[in-house]
């Protein structure tokens, strides 16, 4: 990874003790965490809602901040979601407010160490990778994702271990480069795994009806 660049990490809470979670983000020397989860609270590991994470990071020094509203996997603006009600995480990634929260992130990068929180354990399968990290990596910033081991595993590493998921080439083929089998890899990773919402409202003529 070329250090001269912005560097921002992932990282998912899971259902981490307290302690563990903390030890993750010293072991990584994160100084700031940006949640970009768009409910920012947890049935099942409620020390990670909201006001239990800011308090539990201010005791030890680290950073927060929240940008669930622009970078979040569930966007309150109806026109992200397909006839299905399924996020479309390419129409999230074209609003302009997601693409000023990424230049934040990246504002932010340039001088501490960040680390993007969300919920899940496994990059893969969490928008913080198949949406934000994906959006950074094309605008040149470095990123790599804190797994709930402890190790580091860059991006580019997490993208191959996709290929292999989706069992595309990994260097691409005749008629396609890495960049264009990876691309294919991450859109079919979000229709897995991209939230869908069941009460949107239906659309009649253009418009929506009234709820």
């Amino acid at each position: 990874m070329n250090q001269t660049k912005p560097m921002v990490l992932t990282v998912g809470h899971s259902n981490h003790p307290p302690e563990a979670f903390i030890n993750l983000l010293v072991r990584h020397g994160v100084d700031e965490i940006i949640d970009v989860r768009s409910a920012p609270y947890s049935r099942y590991a409620s020390q990670f809602n909201h006001e239990g994470i800011q308090r539990m990071l201010d005791d030890i020094g680290i950073g927060y901040a929240y940008l669930g509203g622009e970078l979040g996997g569930r966007p309150a603006d109806r026109s992200c979601y397909d006839a299905d009600g399924r996020v479309r995480y390419d129409r999230v990634a074209a609003i302009d407010s997601f693409d000023d929260a990424l230049r934040r992130v990246t504002r932010v990068a340039d001088e501490n160490r960040v680390a993007l929180l969300c919920t899940e354990k496994e990059p893969l399968e969490c928008h913080r990778t198949l949406l934000v990290a994906r959006a950074l990596a094309e605008r040149g910033v470095d990123v790599a994702h804190i797994q709930g081991d402890g190790s580091l595993e860059d991006h580019d590493d997490a993208m191959s271990r996709l290929l292999d998921l989706h069992k595309l080439p990994p260097h691409g083929d005749m008629f396609r480069t890495r960049a264009d089998v990876i691309a294919e890899a991450l859109d079919r990773q979000a229709r897995k795994f991209a939230y869908v919402e069941t009460n949107l409202p239906p659309v009649i003529d253009g418009w929506e009806s009234a709820p």
